[in-house]
């Protein structure tokens, strides 16, 4: 609770959160931590007074100190808001004998799905999500799943942001609702025997995914069916069907491991096959074509390789594709008459078209620019002769297109609409590289405007503007250089924008996510940190107009700048921050803790890793120091990363900071980790956040 216990703090002063002497000892090393009291014992319900008292303070202060940007705030979610196609509707794709779609309608929070028959007839609505969104201050559609003979739709829903969903079935011929209903699940729903039964994952009590279990419909959930559990609580379980839908994979690893099991998708309690027994460090996935096992794995090349095998000795795995050292192999789909390779090179993506005839020759789709994003979008027949494909870029908006596969073809389908109107020639993107403190180069994507000089100096601005500066970097996802219409409220301000591909994701390859985790982890800071620096010695920013932001990882990433370089920073965002490492990677009971064991280490087990990981947590790694603006948001149902964790490092900054830099707290009461559901909702958060960095820059003025 606040010091002042008796008293509430009033809006206008910073919430100090008691110091309550709490320590742990593990390896000979004692850590004090007086905030570990903002950890509710009785998590995942949080009912302890003194904790809420000092959230909602937090909340208080934070709407305090942000009122007199409320006109700014509006001013941003109204051009973001104007931004946005509000009757927008996906394009049709086809599966089975119907189109299928969805839409926005003006002014709503989420879509409607439809389907028509391909030959002929009127538009079914099928789902609503925002009837079942209705009298919920969260919504979360989960998974959502077709049967094969398009009766039945299953689907989950979460109505609390704590991601645990229940999913129920529709009969889409007469429109009722099956009385089965499955609570409590992570996973998708998958069809088999005929459309009479369903594959999910359920959920444990610490959020983790150790079973495949079978649902026949109109039987009780307590006699559903375990087809396979997993005993190594680090691993998560998933199913899905094969490429002809005739085989169910099951599959089950962590971060690093994979082991993949097969059975007919007509007879699922049949005895299940294994592919090949887990071996420490061996990634692999598989799908089935014609009799035969295709499988991509990392066991012999670490940018992977594609294999395959005889249905018969499924672990016997044959070159098709050799691993390269150049070419990122990231996944692959099978098709009737072709198959897909996708992957990454110089950092770039690729899709390949292939022959079953002739593997090895390649035919790549060419894009017409030097920068962009692009992949496979929903493709679920079997048979396709055009692959569905988006694609975007920095200054391209996103983008869905037709490949004929025979003729080698792009048909534009739809470009994404920006009613309040966008003009491309006005900005300008690059990708350059930045050289790290140990040599490394370091991709960094930039968009701004054409015009930012004249822009910057309509605001009396002169000299290097501000930069935004985003990243991820972990678990091996590659930030994409795409597009975004809200980044444009800052780019038309006169910022440049840019996407720092730092070590922790896999951009570069595979070897470009190994260093920057485990013992190798403090690459993701520090690569983050040159960036800024190097941008701002080639002239794009100046030191203190450097603003940052990241959520998740990406929050870990944010705390660790700015203990190690605060002055870089004009203002940070950081989002559910994973601040905490040192003190949940040794809490074995929280939801994610052993599946994270192989990103960051075991610091119960391993006293080199304990140290390692003290040594950066940006929680434990707080100092007397000055430290830039920051507004900092958390979930309190959030599973992934838990609330106490940015709870615990803004009352320790508010203790230990030398400035007088504006420091905020949000927390979502009603929400977890993504934040708020709903488009307007969340648009409103992101000009929250945008509203922040402008006012700390002082550029709150019209743009």
């Amino acid at each position: 609770m606040p010091d002042s216990a008796t008293t509430t703090p009033t809006p206008t002063s910073p919430p100090i959160a008691e110091q309550r002497e709490h320590s742990y000892t593990h390896h000979g090393i004692t850590i004090s931590d007086p905030y570990d009291w903002l950890y509710d014992k009785s998590y995942p319900t949080v009912d302890d007074e003194d904790v809420l008292d000092y959230v909602k303070a937090e909340n208080a202060y934070f709407e305090a100190q942000m009122a007199p940007q409320a006109e700014l705030t509006e001013a941003l979610f109204t051009e973001m808001r104007s931004r946005i196609k509000e009757d927008d509707s996906t394009v049709p794709q086809r599966m089975g004998d119907y189109l299928y779609w969805s839409e926005f309608e003006e002014g709503a929070q989420y879509r409607k799905h439809y389907r028509k028959p391909v030959a002929g007839g009127d538009a079914q609505l099928i789902m609503d999500e925002n009837a079942l969104a209705d009298g919920h201050e969260y919504f979360s559609l989960g998974a959502l799943s077709i049967s094969q003979n398009g009766r039945l739709m299953a689907y989950s829903t979460d109505t609390s942001g704590a991601e645990r969903y229940t999913a129920r079935i529709k009969d889409l011929q007469t429109g009722e609702l099956l009385a089965d209903e499955i609570p409590n699940l992570r996973s998708d729903l998958v069809w088999v025997a005929g459309d009479t039964a369903l594959v999910y994952g359920p959920s444990t009590e610490e959020w983790r995914t150790l079973e495949a279990r079978l649902h026949v419909l109109g039987t009780s959930v307590e006699e559903d069916v375990v087809l396979y559990k997993e005993e190594d609580e680090s691993f998560g379980v998933g199913a899905g069907l094969s490429a002809q839908e005739d085989y169910l994979i099951i599959s089950t690893g962590d971060n690093e491991t994979s082991e993949v099991r097969i059975v007919s998708a007509a007879n699922p309690t049949a005895p299940l096959t294994l592919v090949k027994e887990r071996r420490r460090g061996v990634e692999y996935s598989v799908d089935i074509r014609e009799g035969e096992v295709w499988v991509w794995t990392n066991d012999d090349h670490i940018n992977f390789r594609l294999a395959k095998a005889d249905l018969a000795t499924p672990g016997d795995w044959q070159t098709v594709i050799a691993g390269s050292d150049e070419f990122y192999l990231t996944d692959f789909d099978l098709f009737e008459q072709f198959f897909v390779t996708e992957g990454r090179l110089g950092g770039l993506d690729q899709l390949q078209i292939r022959s079953y005839d002739a593997p090895t020759a390649a035919k790549p789709i060419a894009f017409p620019e030097t920068s962009y994003t692009a992949g496979l979008s929903n493709n679920p027949e079997y048979a396709q002769t055009k692959l569905r494909l988006s694609y975007e870029s920095m200054v391209t908006p996103e983008s869905v297109y037709d490949y004929d596969v025979a003729g080698g073809s792009l048909e534009l389908l739809k470009q994404q609409e920006i009613p309040s109107g966008y003009d491309a020639a006005l900005y300008t993107t690059e990708r350059l590289t930045v050289q790290a403190r140990d040599g490394t180069m370091v991709p960094v994507s930039v968009v701004m405007r054409k015009d930012r000089a004249e822009i910057l100096a309509a605001q009396g601005i002169e000299g290097p503007g501000p930069l935004h500066l985003y990243a991820y970097g972990a678990y091996g996802y590659a930030v994409p250089p795409g597009f975004s219409t809200t980044r444009l409220s800052l780019v038309d301000r006169g910022f440049a924008y840019a996407i720092a591909h730092i070590r922790g994701g896999d951009d570069l390859g595979r070897r470009w996510y190994l260093q920057g985790k485990l013992f190798e982890r403090a690459n993701t800071f520090n690569d983050f940190v040159d960036v800024g620096r190097g941008l701002i010695a080639q002239g794009y920013t100046a030191e203190g107009m450097v603003t940052a932001s990241g959520g998740s990882a990406g929050g870990e990433l944010m705390g660790a700048i700015v203990n190690q370089d605060p002055k870089q920073y004009g203002a940070i965002v950081a989002a559910v921050p994973f601040v905490d490492v040192l003190n949940t990677m040794l809490n074995e009971k929280l939801p994610l803790t052993p599946g994270e064991w192989q990103e960051w280490g075991n610091p119960i087990t391993d006293k080199a890793a304990f140290a390692y990981i003290l040594s950066y947590s940006p929680y434990d790694q707080v100092k007397a120091q000055d430290y830039p603006p920051m507004l900092v948001t958390a979930g309190l149902n959030d599973p992934r990363v838990t609330y106490w964790e940015p709870a615990k490092w803004v009352a320790r900054l508010r203790n230990m900071k030398t400035d007088d830099n504006v420091l905020l707290m949000k927390t979502n009461m009603g929400a977890g980790h993504g934040g708020q559901s709903g488009r307007w909702n969340s648009l409103k958060e992101t000009a929250e956040e945008f509203a922040f960095i402008l006012w700390q820059m002082g550029m709150t003025g019209e743009k």
